[in-house]
This record gives C-alpha cells, sequence and structure tokens, in this order.
C-alpha cells in the first residue's frame, strides 16, 4: 500500500490510475487532504462527504457558477434554493416520473433493441463505446425530444460541456474548445426552444416551456440550461454504471449465476455497483463559513470535494466495504435510489441527483434485456481493462464475448 505523503496529489498520474488504492490511506491519514494547486479540500471519510452534502448553509453550491454555468449558459437546479429550487426542481422531477417514466421506459427497450441488434449474431460488443454511450445520448435525446439524427452532434458538444465542468485544471486551448461546443449547443437549442414554446409536445423541453414558477413563464436561458444540465446529468453516469455492472458480474460469477436466476437481484446488483464503483467521483461544494473536520479547519471560501468513491467505501459506513457483495445487510436497495440511500453515489439532501430514478429505470431495463441475451458473457481474448476520470469515473471500453441466443 503506498502511503500518502506531503507529495501525494489526487491531481497526480498514480491517483487517477486506480484511485482505490489510496481512499483507505486518505481516510485514515489525511482525511482533509488540502490541494494547494487548485486551492481545494478533499474529503474521503463518509460522515465528513454525508455532512458537507447535508448541510446546505454551511455547503454551498456557489462552486458552480464557476464550474458549471458557463458551459450551462445559465444556473443550474444545484445551484438554486428556496421556493426556485422546489418548483423547478418539481418540473424536471415530473417529466421522469410516472407515464412519462412509463413511455421512457418503451423508448429505451426499443433503442437498446435497435443498438444491440448487429451484435447479437457476432457473440462479441464493446459494452461502452458500441453500445452504452450512444444508447445514453439516444435515450436523453428521446426524452427531450430531439432529433435522434443528431446524436453524434450533440454528443461532441455535450462531452466538451462535461469536460469543462469536470476538469480540475484547463488548458486556455481546451476551455475555449469547451466554451465553443457550449455556445454551438445552445446555438442548436434556441430554435428548437422557440418551436416548442408555440407548438408543445409530451417531451421534457416543452414541459420546460410551457411550465410555470411563480407565474411567470421560464426564459430560454433559464430553459437552456435546464437542458444541458439533464442532458449532463443523464448521459455522464448511466453508461457507465452498466459496464461496470457487468464487469462486477463477470469477476464475481457466483453472483452473476444468482442475478440471473432471481431477475429481483438486479436491483440489489445495481445498487452495490453504485456504491462500489461510483460513477461521479467527486461533488464540489464552497464552504460558507470556517468548518473543522478531524481537527482541520477548512476555512471560508474554500472549495471542498466529496470524494464519493472512499466515502462509499469507507468501514465506518459500510462492513467490508472493500468486497463487491449484493447480498450485504447495509445496502438498503429500496431506498438505494432516494435521498435516504445510503451510498453517495447520488449525493444526498437536498440536491441529491434528479434523474436518479431515472437513471435505475434505465440501466435496470437495460440490464434484464441484456442478461438473458448475453450468456455465457465473458471479457474478450486480450481484452486490458482501463478507467479514467478523476471526477466522473468509468472503464475505456469493456470488450465482451458471449454466446449468441437465437
Amino acid at each position: 500500500m503506498p502511503v500518502v505523503n506531503p507529495n501525494f496529489s489526487v491531481l497526480s498520474e498514480d491517483f487517477a490510475a486506480d484511485p482505490y488504492r489510496y481512499f483507505a490511506q486518505l481516510r485514515e491519514q489525511a482525511p482533509v487532504h488540502y490541494e494547494p494547486a487548485i486551492d481545494s479540500y478533499f474529503l474521503s471519510r463518509y460522515e465528513d462527504a454525508k455532512r458537507v452534502l447535508t448541510d446546505h448553509e454551511a455547503f454551498t453550491t456557489e462552486t458552480l457558477q464557476v464550474r458549471a454555468e458557463p458551459v450551462m449558459r445559465g444556473p443550474v437546479l444545484a445551484q438554486m434554493t428556496g421556493a426556485e429550487h422546489t418548483a423547478k426542481r418539481k418540473i424536471v422531477v415530473r417529466g421522469f416520473t410516472g407515464q412519462a417514466l412509463r413511455n421512457q421506459i418503451r423508448a429505451i427497450h426499443a433503442n437498446a433493441a435497435e443498438l444491440m441488434g448487429p451484435f447479437l449474431a457476432q457473440g462479441r460488443v464493446d459494452l461502452v463505446n458500441d453500445f452504452g454511450k450512444p444508447l445514453a445520448v439516444h435515450v436523453t435525446l428521446d426524452v427531450l425530444g430531439l432529433d435522434r439524427q443528431d446524436w453524434q452532434q450533440v454528443a461532441a458538444w455535450h462531452s466538451g460541456v462535461a469536460e469543462f465542468i469536470t476538469s480540475m485544471t484547463l488548458t486556455p486551448e481546451r476551455r475555449r474548445h469547451c466554451m465553443d461546443c457550449a455556445e454551438q449547443l445552445e446555438a442548436y437549442l434556441l430554435p428548437v426552444i422557440e418551436q416548442r414554446r408555440h407548438q408543445p409536445g409530451d417531451d421534457l423541453i416543452s414541459k420546460l416551456c410551457t411550465a410555470e414558477f411563480d407565474g411567470i413563464a421560464m426564459s430560454d436561458r433559464d430553459v437552456t440550461a435546464l437542458i444541458i444540465n439533464v442532458l449532463a446529468a443523464s448521459t455522464e453516469p448511466a453508461d457507465k454504471t452498466l459496464a461496470l455492472l457487468f464487469k462486477h458480474l463477470i469477476d464475481h460469477p457466483e453472483q452473476m449465476a444468482q442475478v440471473r436466476r432471481d431477475p429481483d437481484l438486479l436491483a440489489a446488483a445495481i445498487a452495490e455497483t453504485l456504491r462500489f464503483t461510483p460513477p461521479v467521483q467527486l461533488i464540489p461544494r464552497q464552504a460558507g463559513k470556517n468548518s473543522v473536520f478531524a481537527g482541520v479547519t477548512v476555512p471560508a471560501g474554500a472549495t471542498v470535494f466529496c470524494m464519493i468513491g472512499a466515502a462509499n467505501r469507507d468501514p465506518e459506513a459500510f462492513a467490508a466495504p472493500d468486497a463487491f457483495d449484493i447480498h450485504r445487510p447495509d445496502l438498503g436497495t429500496a431506498r438505494s435510489f432516494t435521498a435516504a440511500a445510503q451510498h453517495l453515489a447520488f449525493g444526498t439532501g437536498l440536491h441529491q441527483c434528479v434523474g436518479a430514478a431515472f437513471a435505475r429505470a434505465e440501466i435496470e431495463t437495460v440490464a434484464a434485456m441484456l442478461l438473458p441475451q448475453l450468456d455465457q458473457v465473458r471479457y474478450s481474448p486480450g481484452f486490458r481493462y482501463r478507467e479514467t476520470g478523476l471526477y466522473t469515473r468509468g472503464p475505456v471500453s469493456l470488450s465482451l464475448d458471449f454466446t449468441p441466443v437465437h
């Protein structure tokens, strides 16, 4: 085990290669880790992360003005508080619940079947690049009511937006590239917003365009920011979670066999995947006042990053935390996709991920469809597994062989 020393940095290539190797050491020896290069504090203990995410008075989402607003082209949900937050969050949540969600599940199923079709006969698929990434974008475009023909262009713009939000340090060139992507995405969305205001349909953009908050319709800027917010939130984690779920089940064949026999265990397998390898690894907040953690004072105004991957493996919160176990008694599957979740993969409290129920439906629908189709699924010969990402993290690819089911 490497020892956390003064030269240690979460911005280093060593850490990026395998953060999980360092989490126990951080929690035990440096639960409040300071990174001078970006003037930020990293918290790795479960109770500290939970405290930051639930105490909205002391830890604000101000940092998103710098981290997200420029590319979202307006304020995002997590920046809002009070009545505005409640009302706008409700509008977005309504777009992902009830009848809307039932229609979306049908669309997810159709999308997944169409994308997987060509690979079923071949007996080989890259679950990330051939399937997961395009699926996540297709599904989100369907929800928003955007043309699926444009998915590659939208995905390219979105990746610039995501890079801006999730990068710790951006060169001026990359920053310009990300801003370009955001501006082009905004230019693409404005005529759509205009059209939906006059001819609303059943899609989420129409709902945002026709919804009122305090009797006032949302401005184009508000609607654009929420669309980009939804685009980032629903594409970023979904493809990663699906690939990670399959990886863990392949690595634990006895648990794979149990999930195949008893589909009711699938929800637990997804929840445990989110705990064990959360796709969103860092959640930023800004300290509103001086706050003490593990004897270290974090000054007012400082940026604080909750290390979700480390918190989700804290032995104070989970027994045998470094084991993947879909039967763990402390998982709480039933509430695993709500603000009462034990794991912190969706954040927690007021700004808990707005798309959590949708993400669950999407991953559960797709995994339930794929498991019977990918019989005897295994890594392709010569495949080497690799993950990337500091802020959001997932497999670069996942090349799988399987026996085609006819």
